[in-house]
């Protein structure tokens, strides 16, 4: 029976091939946009993610206010950093504090051989690795003698490697020159990718803050530091770790109550949260849009049905006169409305899937097509071909034999 009424239905929509495709193409464009959008968006909310896990996790930074902010100490003291590295040592004693890394950057040409680039160089401790979360997939690490003697060795991010030795030379243990000083080597760091600021984090080369200080960065940075990155324990000790370390920088900077801190705290898991919840609110905003183009499709399969169900009144004054239910012509043209619809969203997917793999080829942007995804907009594009194809059918369905009989 059911068998009977699918070949029907598709002889149906033969008989008016451009009309059933006009139809159809209504449901096309509102599944391919729907598929498309939440690729895009599910892509943008990937990035995110990935740009958050790459900072490290439970993080504070602590920067010295820029010139402009600041109370009478920032006035006094002008535009250099207010940090210092007993600023950090005194926060790494703070309770639920787990690690503190002092650092301080700043770009500098760099040159290996007939090679030079121009990278991020940042001073700091070997707990700066920890505290990223940031591995190496070559050499070792340089380590807290190499702080105390102001060793002039480096690792460096997988673009500076890239650009300095290409892709057939080891980088360990040759010696780079920065800034005209020679500095060996020790290892390559994993990849991050980029932060959230769209910064590449492989373009940047760390050395021992000491080093940085005494022979790369002159007398500016001899006893300060430019940021001191601070992770907490866990994400719920975060705010009181983030309260402690601003009551008792204040305290050392010797700020009165009612000045500007000559620093300042970002909470980058807050950051980060925000980010992604505003990622997350513009997926949702596209997937609402591109739903738009589904209920468009909808109205026009409700139009062609009602039209279809005046043309073949007397059709179906014919099938009632020789038996049929009202069920049957009510399922009859239910069918043939879900069938159009679930070839559009078929078509759909397809297109929406390559719209999005070519979203992904020319712009180089994060696409996540998930399964998910295509079954929601497959489940609401048979959804819609029920519900607007109801009314129609149900319309059908009514008719009195005899006046769709005389029906001409």
């Amino acid at each position: 029976m059911f068998s009977a009424m699918l070949g029907e239905a598709w002889h149906a929509m033969g008989a008016n091939r451009l009309r059933t495709f006009l139809t159809m193409l209504g449901m096309v464009i509102g599944v391919g946009a729907v598929v498309l959008m939440m690729a895009v968006g599910q892509g943008a909310q990937y990035s995110v993610a990935q740009s958050i896990s790459s900072m490290g996790s439970n993080l504070l930074i602590v920067l010295s206010a820029p010139p402009g902010m600041g109370g009478s100490a920032r006035s006094a003291s002008g535009s250099g950093p207010s940090l210092t590295i007993n600023d950090s040592e005194a926060i790494a004693e703070l309770d639920n504090v787990s690690g503190v890394a002092p650092s301080t950057n700043s770009s500098a040409q760099v040159i290996y051989g007939s090679n030079n680039w121009n990278t991020s160089v940042i001073g700091t401790t070997p707990s700066y690795l920890d505290v990223r979360s940031w591995n190496l997939v070559e050499g070792y690490a340089f380590s807290d003698s190499d702080i105390r003697s102001a060793t002039r060795v480096a690792l460096i991010g997988q673009t500076v490697a890239k650009n300095l030795f290409g892709d057939d030379i080891d980088p360990i243990g040759k010696t780079i020159r920065i800034k005209q000083s020679p500095f060996v080597v020790l290892g390559v760091l994993d990849r991050k990718g980029q932060n959230l600021d769209g910064r590449d984090q492989d373009d940047t080369i760390i050395v021992p803050l000491t080093t940085a200080q005494r022979k790369l960065f002159g007398s500016q940075f001899s006893t300060t530091v430019r940021m001191i990155m601070v992770q907490a324990d866990s994400a719920k000790a975060l705010p009181f770790v983030e309260q402690d370390v601003n009551s008792l920088l204040r305290q050392r900077h010797r700020i009165r109550e009612g000045s500007d801190s000559d620093f300042f705290v970002r909470n980058l898991t807050a950051l980060a949260d925000s980010a992604a919840e505003t990622t997350k609110t513009m997926s949702l905003l596209l997937g609402a849009i591109a739903s738009v183009s589904l209920l468009v499709g909808g109205i026009g399969i409700m139009n062609i049905m009602l039209v279809s169900v005046t043309e073949r009144t007397r059709e179906i004054g014919i099938r009632m006169a020789i038996g049929a239910r009202e069920r049957d012509i009510l399922m009859q043209f239910l069918l043939e409305a879900i069938v159009i619809s679930i070839i559009g969203c078929l078509i759909g997917i397809v297109i929406g899937v390559g719209g999005a793999l070519l979203v992904n080829m020319l712009t180089q942007a994060a696409v996540v097509i998930s399964g998910d995804s295509i079954m929601i907009a497959f489940g609401v594009a048979a959804s819609v071909g029920v519900f607007f194809g109801f009314y129609p059918a149900r319309m059908a369905a009514r008719l009195n034999p005899i006046e769709a009989l005389r029906y001409q």
